[in-house]
């Protein structure tokens, strides 16, 4: 049997004294952020008095800021002689890290600006100061803009070169990504000839599929090669996603591209193999490492890591596109591609960007206009900043509302159903398709409508309260408990415990029970029955739709449930998706649910935030994580997983065995707070620790609660007695 390493008292007492010889962890800004620019210089900055931030490397546990000092100046010698000449803030008191204003000389414009900040813990020891970084200024510095990047390429190899029945060269890069084929001739080897490739997301066996049905991509490529250079093949336009309402591409893509996995090589001057042919693919910048997730659950890591894809894939717009099919940005899709995106990247420009896009270019139907104020509250909560809200406030609250559509009577909405002029702004859809709505029935004072309406007049007070406008916030707020009064007393059918689909009808469809469910809009006495009833209605809805029943399902506490649609391998499913071949979210179940469907939409890409947010359990519960909420639902599996956030990472983990123990480990960012909540457990019959200390067990909706956990890493214990 192995030996473990021994040691001498000696060598443990020179341990020791090595250990206690070094310094205690300091502070130390990183990741600096101007405006939301990570990557400032990628950019230039429109805004005079631009906003700075950073977060923490390293700290004690329950660390904290105290104090800072930014430096800004036309070059890096300022800096390094302690001179600058643009700002000096001088020592700040304020454990303040997000979005400290510009205070110093007017900026120059067209201009190159250096920055840095130090910090001060809580014992007052000043950190090194961080790394100088720069930002790039604007020819005019006429405000703060909704700005973005440009489009980074990149280049994929094949994962597999084999040659088919055909004697054709049958290349696989792996994964679907937007992008071009180039062909790269080899040295000493024919370059000049004809070339015939046939590109797609789809197999045939080992062929690509020239018949893929519905909007899924095909083409057919031919033309001749006549220097020896890398040579980018070209793709033909499609009216349908190139015109119209269509999202125009960045300059970066140099031209058309399209969707694709599979290259088959029917002619070629030289031989094809892993290294004469690339995917070049162009999609936002994207940070893969920032965020990870893994359980004991094989399909659970599956559909997490097909939805990472997705979020990532379907970024090659600049832009928050509802699918490849046509290219037009929608607020439902665009809303749950941010909240993806901010749960696998602490990057928050482009869903910033999307948002703003849809306030000057709105969509038609009633419910997607409502996710516009959905989306203005979760960048506020996400960010912690509230430029974006001031700038669009007035609209939110005048147009996207609705309030001209509200009855007297009780505030509730009234409006046009599926046939009301697209342009009306009041036609409502439910859910896509039309065969995806479990046979909702359509009427004037809608269930679904109005739970979203509630859902937005609970955040406008929020966002009201936000920018100082006390007055609204408080009007927001008292007809906020009118109107969800008036929602379970005109909805709520007490006999069947089941919410109606509108005023008048009989009909309870699943969205009408899976959203007042979703956001708390449901009475605690009558929790459980809509619970039991959403429950049973399994994946009856578009995998769009398929972010509120999953949010319905964990809010109401039935993690085991959700895991279960998560994990399904049912024709309705992230699995089936997978099993047609997908290698992004497709815009509906499967062929069979939509025949013109093609195979990239985020929209449909829900368990990217459902597992972060749920699963993991990690939410803001201040504006910009000052605290956030840890509250893992996993059923009975084991996770660990990273979540980003504008303060940091956090960490969470989770050991359990029913009724023996339940470990929960998590690491929080300095400068963050967090409430933990424990599932339901036998606390008379167990002990709890924190950081292997007991803790009086404290129950809150029957789950144990610790609140106020400081930064650092900490195991919380609950075991049998």
């Amino acid at each position: 049997m192995p030996q473990s390493p021994s040691f001498s008292r000696a060598s443990h007492i020179a341990l020791l004294a090595i250990l206690l010889a070094r310094p205690l962890l300091a502070l130390t800004p990183i990741d600096l952020m101007c405006g939301l620019l990570a990557k400032p210089g990628w950019v230039a900055v429109t805004d005079p008095a631009p906003q700075f931030s950073w977060r923490f490397k390293d700290g004690r546990p329950g660390d904290y800021q105290v104090a800072y000092q930014l430096q800004a100046a036309t070059s890096t010698s300022f800096l390094r002689a302690d001179a600058p000449d643009l700002w000096d803030s001088g020592k700040v008191f304020s454990p303040q890290s997000l979005f400290i204003p510009y205070e110093g000389k007017p900026l120059p414009t067209n201009a190159t600006v250096c920055w840095r900040v130090r910090v001060w813990d809580r014992r007052n020891r000043a950190s090194a100061w961080s790394q100088n970084v720069s930002f790039m200024t604007a020819l005019e510095l006429d405000g703060d803009k909704a700005l973005r990047y440009p489009l980074e390429l990149t280049s994929n190899k094949p994962v597999s070169v084999v040659k088919n029945e055909a004697g054709h060269a049958f290349v696989d890069f792996g994964k679907a990504a937007f992008g071009w084929v180039e062909l790269i001739p080899q040295n000493n080897q024919p370059y000049i000839g004809p070339f015939a490739l046939h590109i797609g997301e789809k197999a045939n066996g080992r062929s690509v599929d020239a018949a893929p049905g519905g909007s899924i991509r095909y083409a057919n490529v031919s033309g001749a090669l006549t220097r020896p250079s890398v040579y980018r093949v070209p793709f033909t336009a499609d009216a349908r996603n190139t015109t119209g309402e269509a999202a125009a591409l960045p300059p970066e893509t140099g031209g058309i591209i399209m969707p694709f996995r599979y290259v088959e090589v029917e002619e070629c001057p030289f031989p094809v193999t892993a290294n004469a042919i690339r995917q070049v693919v162009a999609a936002y910048p994207f940070d893969n490492d920032a965020a990870a997730f893994a359980s004991n659950h094989r399909a659970l890591d599956r559909v997490y890591s097909f939805c990472k894809h997705s979020i990532k894939a379907t970024t090659y717009a600049g832009l928050y596109v509802d699918s490849d099919r046509d290219r037009i940005p929608r607020e439902v899709s665009a809303y749950i591609n941010q909240l993806g995106h901010y749960a696998l990247d602490r990057e928050f420009t482009l869903a910033r960007y999307s948002h703003e896009y849809l306030m000057a270019n709105p969509t038609g139907p009633t419910e997607w206009q409502q996710h516009a104020v959905m989306m203005a509250w979760t960048d506020w909560m996400y960010t912690g900043n509230t430029q974006s809200l001031a700038r669009c406030y007035a609209d939110l609250k005048t147009g996207k509302m609705l309030l001209a559509h509200a009855r007297p009577t009780d505030g509730l909405l009234v409006t046009g159903g599926p046939d009301a002029p697209l342009d009306s702004g009041i036609r409502d859809i439910v859910d896509w398709p039309a065969t995806e709505r479990d046979g909702f029935d359509f009427r004037p004072v809608n269930a679904v409508v109005n739970a979203f309406y509630c859902l937005n007049v609970r955040q406008m007070g929020d966002i009201a309260e936000a920018l100082g406008n006390e007055a609204d916030a408080q009007s927001f707020r008292k007809l906020y408990e009118i109107i969800t009064a008036a929602y379970h007393r005109v909805f709520y059918n007490s006999v069947t415990g089941r919410y109606v689909d509108g005023q008048g009808s009989d009909h309870s469809s699943l969205h009408a029970n899976m959203l007042p469910l979703a956001f708390g809009l449901v009475p605690e006495s009558e929790r459980e029955r809509v619970a039991n009833d959403v429950r049973s209605r399994g994946m009856a809805c578009s995998p769009a739709g398929a972010q509120y029943l999953l949010e319905a399902l964990f809010e109401a506490g039935m993690d085991d449930a959700a895991i279960q649609l998560l994990t399904s391998d049912g024709e309705r499913s992230w699995m089936n998706m997978m099993r047609e071949g997908s290698t992004i979210s497709t815009a509906a179940w499967g062929q069979q649910f939509h025949p013109e469907q093609d195979w990239s939409s985020a929209g449909s890409a829900a368990p990217a935030n459902i597992i972060p947010r749920y699963v993991l359990g990690v939410r803001p519960l201040t504006a910009g994580f000052g605290k956030a909420l840890i509250r893992p639902q996993t059923s009975s599996l084991e996770v660990q997983g990273v979540v980003p956030t504008i303060r940091g990472p956090i960490e969470v983990g989770v050991r359990q065995k029913e009724n023996v123990f339940y470990k929960l480990i998590i690491e929080i960012p300095v400068n963050m707070t967090a409430r933990l909540e424990l599932p339901p457990l036998p606390a008379r019959n167990g002990e709890l620790t924190l950081n292997g200390k007991r803790v009086p067990p404290v129950f809150e909706n029957s789950r144990l609660t610790l609140d106020d956990i400081p930064s650092g890493k900490h195991t919380v214990l609950w075991q049998k007695k």
